[in-house]
């Protein structure tokens, strides 16, 4: 079993602390956090888990072969770099930094020591999402011709970050996941407002161009008063519809579509079945724990590894460059100035 402590016991560290005692090949030692006490009432009353304030210490722990970041992406380089120069495996969660220079200091550290550096894109891990990529990369959709997503809600509006960087990096890690192989985003253009005045983007739209000419797009939202989680993947076969607030039928596969005839110009209309397709149970966050150990016992790289993580900052920071610029497209390149 590998030893992981849990840093940070706010918002999703108690869904953290959950799923790794859940995950036979995992063990949790600690669960630290700046307020000890919230800590302990984490982990209740009859836990034997260790409840500390000190990082120092969980690093310093032999026991402690990995930790899972749950800390403000703000603090993400810092206790991500701590623990990777610790010689720990990390599970850090989204995004992977402030930054996509940060970003790549901890791909970096995390390849030069030959640790385990993992994303928690939790979507990634549904059976729905599974599902998308089978029939994307196994060719049943045919060729992408578009990709369109819309994630709205009157959710919280965040302090530090607008609602781009809250958002879509679900989206934008969905689209990693996805994508066939040969396919990746090129350029990204961003149109956003603040009709709420808190001082950031609250209303999104993001597209993203893809390598063989086809688009993606996404709309976040966090004034909405009604919550649509919805994506749509076209293809020239078939196209997938995704309802995530469907508990019933959450994916139907469509065979309709437009077919061109080349020497007449003209289209028709194919309308074929819809299927929805069986799905597996299982909590995602379940998938995410069982991967990291995977990835840590294996010593491979897991579905959603530090790269993955990084071409996510490099899509987000073209968005907030792309809206700074009046919604102009921007091309995606790495910190030395070539093509991702």
């Amino acid at each position: 079993m590998v030893g992981v402590a849990v840093i940070g016991a706010g918002y999703w560290g108690p869904n953290l602390v959950r799923n790794v005692q859940a995950t036979p090949e995992l063990r949790l030692t600690a669960l630290c956090d700046l307020d000890v006490e919230r800590a302990r009432n984490v982990l209740g009353r009859y836990s034997t888990v260790r409840a500390t304030s000190s990082l120092d210490e969980v690093l310093a722990d032999p026991e402690v072969e990995a930790v899972a970041v749950a800390t403000p992406a703000a603090t993400h380089l810092r206790v991500a770099l701590a623990a990777l120069e610790a010689g720990k495996h990390v599970l850090v969660e989204k995004p992977l930094a402030s930054s996509y220079a940060d970003g790549l200091k901890l791909v970096t550290a995390a390849e030069e020591r030959g640790l385990t550096l993992m994303l928690d894109h939790t979507f990634c891990y549904t059976p729905v999402v599974r599902r998308l990529r089978e029939l994307v990369r196994g060719g049943e959709l045919g060729d992408i011709q578009y990709i369109d997503s819309v994630r709205i809600n009157l959710g919280l509006v965040q302090p530090d970050i607008d609602v781009l960087w809250d958002l879509a990096p679900h989206d934008l890690s969905i689209l990693d996941s996805i994508l066939p192989e040969g396919v990746h985003p090129v350029a990204v253009a961003a149109h956003g407002s603040d009709p709420a005045g808190v001082g950031r983007a609250c209303v999104a739209y993001m597209s993203v161009q893809l390598s063989n000419g086809s688009i993606a797009h996404a709309h976040v939202n966090w004034l909405s008063p009604t919550k649509i989680r919805t994506m749509i993947v076209g293809g020239s076969d078939k196209t997938a519809v995704w309802n995530d607030l469907d508990p019933t039928q959450p994916l139907a596969v469509y065979d309709r579509g437009i077919e061109r005839d080349d020497e007449s110009v003209r289209v028709s209309y194919r309308i074929g079945d819809m299927v929805a397709p069986a799905l597996p149970g299982g909590e995602a966050l379940r998938g995410v724990m069982a991967e990291f150990a995977a990835a840590i016992i294996e010593k491979r790289a897991p579905l959603t590894d530090g790269r993955s993580g990084l071409r996510v900052l490099a899509q987000l920071e073209a968005a907030s460059a792309s809206l700074a610029a009046g919604g102009t497209f921007v091309p995606l390149t790495d910190v030395n100035g070539g093509a991702l």
